[in-house]
């Protein structure tokens, strides 16, 4: 009986080896990068002429789009017969473009809309130079990956997608999981064709950036064979620049394809498994509270607020000043951004990427958010310039969000005024707070109440009758406390452990206490972290602050705490407003030279890349802001674009390649107890790493300094600023609205100087429910697009009503412009028009309204 097993065991050693060598074995090659990140003179050249010279090849393409330009000057006869060669676009074509993101950024740490114009644009600018290029595979050299991708790449028209990125993973990885082909299901349900990492693709010993599938070896292929998979296929995008031709030579048991052919006519398409990927699936690390990245990351943030701003404000001005609605203003402005959102800034910020300016990668991302930014103010600017002239004690307050908001807004105004009082467009005094702002500028704090999607008018006049007597948040020292009371907090803030939170009661939360005052050896909002050029832990905590009431209501309190962490004097501005569940929290640490924070490696050589372990992967040793929260058996929801999950890590700690978490928040993670009665919401500016463990402590990562990748030293180089935000609140994310709430962080409401051109008070979109977001609102020539987005938790139908002038047809349209189906308006008292969609939870949805012409 142990002989007959022996054979066979021999025969199937010998049968999966035979299999292996068989001509149905397949592999992905390709070229990655561009003008931005690689692509030498002449390369197109080079390519096309390998491609003549080896009718076998096949090659998948991702390089940025931008490059063609350039391409198309200096090197003719290579864009010429490259343009020859992408004609075919059928499965038996032998270039596919698998991935068009204008900036190839990695998509998973920026927001939704970017994640779609990174698209959008980048097939619009491919399809300048080739028309009839079509986009079938979604497929990546990096981990360019994000949650929310199926449906958006659906609406693009795609059909498949590739998860694998085997050499390229020193920024990360999707989980092994799967056999030939999966379908990849994203957050809302849309499921798409995909070739994932395989379960036996594992990662390879002695590398920490690739797996086994970057050459086909006979173990990845048997590896494959043992779990099933009958057509294994292996990838290597090359970087552009690489001089080898073919990646594995001439094929001997193996065929080159395309991503499309493979999966359309190789793959085994029987008894496909849904995958329901989540963000924390890719598994993705990055040199996280670095200064130089932290910088990148709040300024790519900033510009995307004001971006998505802007467009909104121009369709608001736009449609009530009556002018013309034209498409691509602000084409250049987002173009400038997705450069910003490359994903070599965020992996090497330190390289040279403008050799004329000698601007590396950090410096060049500053470069274009200062365009984007700039180019959108213009064109507000000119937008406006055909109203009358402003009036000094007149202003609009814009809300560029689908929601009605009650918030305290600023009014800055000259001298003349003694006692100056805000009314709004029905002559009613709201509340104000007299302020002094920079530079000794006169300014009420007042609360404005704004319609949705729309604008509301105030004025500033001179007070003609008695002050009312108002009541609202306060703040007050007692003992070696200060004591802020709103209408939704009693909060302590201690002096003597350097300006720490050492009680937050939510009133209206059953007077719920969130400090877990049971862990003695960390508190609430303490900055703590290992200084391992003192061979010492540093926590503000550790010495006394001083503390400075900056404002003192009723609308708003704001103190000033002034302390220490070891050597480096901190200030951090804490701000609460009457009615704002938001507790918001500028800090600014003022570094004393370059510190080195974080796990304590021998610093004094260059680490070998292949050494799995690091020192920046573990978030335990870094600086961060710490909150012990006093909630049991708790839970983590966090964000990610367009997507929502539970996360499922015990906790958030590694300090290898092999074992790296997603351990990521992009805008917000949540933690709640475990029936979700309660919760505590993290918001913060830029996209890093947040920690949590089992002892109940949610940390956010504010500063490493020390060996990052390649064995670059990323060091501190003046003071570090970082705003983040708290939000206690009852119930599941969902219920709570954190979404809108997040919203409302990134989009404040804007005060502008008044055009009596525009009426006192208009509302352009309103929403039948909270939690969904009007994500963008666009032009096109004659013609306003809309994008709607379900945060919601709902599923029922939304009613929709639009006050906009002039519509002569409506229509739901796919992300490639594609009409689905066409929207019956119904007419409503004023001239409102109202429409009825269902969207799912985490579903999109674009309207495109046709206008009529001017």
């Amino acid at each position: 009986m142990k002989k007959r097993i022996t054979i066979l065991l021999i025969f199937c050693f010998y049968f999966q080896a035979f299999r292996a060598s068989s001509q149905n074995n397949y592999f992905i090659d390709g070229y990655h990068g561009g003008i931005w990140g690689h692509y030498p003179a002449r390369y197109t050249e080079f390519m096309s002429g390998l491609l003549d010279k080896n009718p076998f090849w096949k090659i998948n393409i991702e390089i940025e789009p931008e490059t063609w330009d350039n391409v198309k000057l200096t090197d003719a006869d290579g864009y010429n017969r490259f343009q020859q060669l992408v004609k075919d676009q059928s499965t038996g074509g032998r270039v596919e473009f698998v991935n068009p993101a204008y900036g190839q950024s990695y998509l998973f740490n920026i927001q939704g809309e970017s994640v779609i114009r990174q698209l959008e644009l980048g097939i619009r600018k491919i399809r300048e130079h080739f028309p009839e290029a079509t986009f079938t595979t979604y497929s990546s050299e990096e981990p360019c990956f994000t949650s929310a991708l199926p449906q958006i790449l659906k609406s693009f028209g795609y059909k498949y997608a590739s998860l694998k990125n085997p050499n390229t993973c020193w920024g990360g990885y999707t989980t092994a999981y799967g056999g030939e082909l999966v379908n990849w299901t994203g957050p809302d349900g849309s499921k798409l064709l995909t070739v994932p990492r395989y379960g036996t693709e594992s990662l390879l010993n002695g590398s920490t950036w690739q797996t086994i599938a970057w050459n086909n070896s006979k173990d990845y292929l048997r590896g494959a064979r043992s779990q099933g998979i009958q057509n294994p296929i292996g990838m290597c995008l090359q970087d552009a620049g690489w001089k080898n031709g073919p990646w594995l030579g001439q094929p001997k048991n193996f065929e080159y394809q395309t991503w499309r052919n493979y999966i359309a006519n190789v793959a085994d398409k029987k008894q496909v498994p849904d995958w329901k990927f989540t963000q924390e699936n890719v598994q993705v690390s990055l040199v996280w509270g670095a200064q130089i990245l932290q910088k990148l990351a709040q300024n790519v943030r900033a510009a995307e607020n004001k971006l998505i701003m802007a467009e909104k404000l121009n369709v608001l001005q736009s449609v009530y000043l009556k002018k013309p609605i034209k498409g691509d203003l602000f084409k250049d402005a987002w173009q400038n951004l997705l450069l910003a959102q490359h994903h070599d800034s965020w992996i090497v910020p330190y390289n040279i990427v403008d050799k004329v300016n000698r601007l590396n990668w950090a410096e060049q991302v500053k470069v274009w958010t200062d365009k984007s930014v700039e180019s959108a103010d213009r064109i507000l600017r000119e937008n406006s310039s055909s109203g009358n002239n402003g009036q000094q004690d007149k202003r609009k307050v814009y809300n560029t969000l689908a929601i009605n908001r009650r918030e305290p807004v600023l009014f800055t105004y000259n001298e003349s005024y003694t006692e100056p009082v805000i009314i709004d467009a029905t002559d009613r005094e709201v509340t104000t707070q007299q302020i002094t702002g920079n530079n000794g500028q006169k300014q009420l704090l007042f609360m404005a109440e704004v319609p949705s999607m729309g604008f509301a008018s105030y004025r500033i006049k001179e007070r003609s009758s008695k002050a009312k007597t108002r009541t609202g948040a306060t703040a007050s020292l007692e003992n070696s406390n200060y004591r802020i009371q709103t209408d939704l907090y009693d909060i302590l803030v201690d002096t003597e452990k350097g300006g720490t939170i050492t009680s937050l009661i939510a009133k209206k939360l059953h007077n719920k206490q969130f400090v877990d005052k049971a862990l003695a050896d960390k508190y609430f909002n303490e900055m703590k972290g290992y200084f391992y050029t003192d061979s010492a832990w540093h926590s503000s905590a550790d010495h006394r602050a001083n503390i400075t009431l900056l404002e003192n209501g009723p609308l708003r309190v704001k103190l000033k705490i002034e302390g220490l962490i070891g050597i480096h004097p901190f200030s951090q501005v804490l701000t609460l407003a009457q009615g704002d569940p938001k507790i918001d929290i500028q800090t600014r640490i003022d570094w004393q030279g370059n510190p080195g924070i974080g796990q304590d490696f021998n610093q004094k050589g260059k680490w070998k890349a292949e050494e799995l372990k690091k020192a920046f992967y573990n978030d335990r040793y870094k600086l961060s802001a710490l909150f012990p929260v006093n909630l049991k058996q708790q839970k983590v929801y966090k964000n990610a674009p367009f997507d929502v999950l539970q996360s499922k890590l015990k906790d958030t700690y590694f300090n290898t390649w092999d074992s790296i978490k997603n351990n990521l928040i992009v805008n917000w993670v949540d933690v709640t107890q475990d029936s979700d009665e309660t919760g505590m919401a993290l918001l913060t500016d830029h996209t890093t790493s947040y920690s949590h463990g089992e002892d109940g402590t949610l940390g956010l990562t504010m500063q490493y300094s020390g060996m990052g990748l390649w064995g670059r030293n990323y060091s501190i180089k003046g003071p570090s600023e970082i705003r983040y935000a708290l939000l206690p609140h009852a119930g599941k994310w969902d219920k709570a609205d954190l979404w809108s709430q997040n919203l409302k962080w990134n989009e404040a409401l804007q005060i502008k100087d008044d055009r009596s051109a525009l009426p006192a008070t208009a509302s352009l979109i309103d929403l039948s429910a909270l939690g969904y977001e009007v994500s963008s609102l666009q032009t096109e020539d004659n013609a306003l697009l809309f994008r709607l987005f379900n945060a919601s938790g709902k599923h029922g139908p939304l009613t929709v009503t639009i006050d906009i002038p002039g519509i002569k047809e409506a229509q739901l349209v796919a992300l490639n412009g594609v009409k689905i189906e066409q929207i019956h308006l119904k007419k409503q008292k004023q001239g409102k028009q109202t429409f009825s969609l269902s969207i799912p939870e985490f579903g999109l949805r674009t309207v495109k309204l046709l206008m009529e012409s001017k």
